[in-house]
């Protein structure tokens, strides 16, 4: 994770410094798929979910200046999609304030994560299966940490909830995922 932020920051830097397209390029390819995935879990939608991550990096190059100030860039960016996808679910939905325990989440799995190419076959799909039963918020909580690498703070204020809130969400996904690991490797074995 931190070698991801070290990139991120010679990104901007570059990007400051000589209004670079190139680093621009750069810092699209590594953070369009992560938002898209994220915000496909709150809009339900793939056009819409890339409309947010097209908005928010756009809003980075717009607002490339002020990024020297930001601690952390994917966690920013994260937070603006979140804000985004939240707006945009208040408007088609018509209510004034959206909470993201409303909304059923979909998790969208990126395989290029070299852990996740391991599983194969029938194991892969039964622990899709059993992220997919997981309750809303803690599939949400389960993908930040495990797949994009957010600690229980950045979570925490991602999904407005406590870190002992994600701590628990988290134990509970693993709880279950362990259920149906452990019960195909017995299988496996017998």
């Amino acid at each position: 994770m931190l070698e991801n932020q070290l990139e991120l920051r010679g990104l901007i830097n570059e990007m400051v410094e000589s209004n670079s397209e190139s680093a621009y390029k750069n810092l699209f390819k590594i953070l369009f798929n992560p938002i898209k995935n994220f915000s496909f879990g709150i809009v339900k939608s793939w056009e819409l979910a890339e409309e947010v991550a097209s908005d928010i990096l756009f809003m980075l190059w717009q607002n490339r200046e002020k990024l020297l100030e930001v601690k952390n860039l994917k966690y920013y960016a994260f937070i603006a999609a979140r804000n985004r996808s939240l707006n945009i679910l208040k408007k088609d939905l018509g209510k004034e304030i959206v909470y993201l325990d409303q909304i059923d989440v979909d998790i969208h799995i990126d395989y290029s994560n070299p852990e996740l190419i391991l599983l194969q076959g029938e194991l892969k799909q039964q622990l899709e299966e059993a992220i997919e039963t997981l309750p809303k918020q803690c599939k949400l909580v389960f993908k930040l940490i495990k797949e994009d690498g957010f600690s229980y703070k950045e979570v925490a204020e991602i999904l407005d909830i406590s870190p002992k809130t994600v701590d628990a969400h988290l134990v509970n996904a693993i709880r279950k995922l362990a259920v149906v690991l452990k019960a195909e490797f017995n299988i496996r074995n017998n």
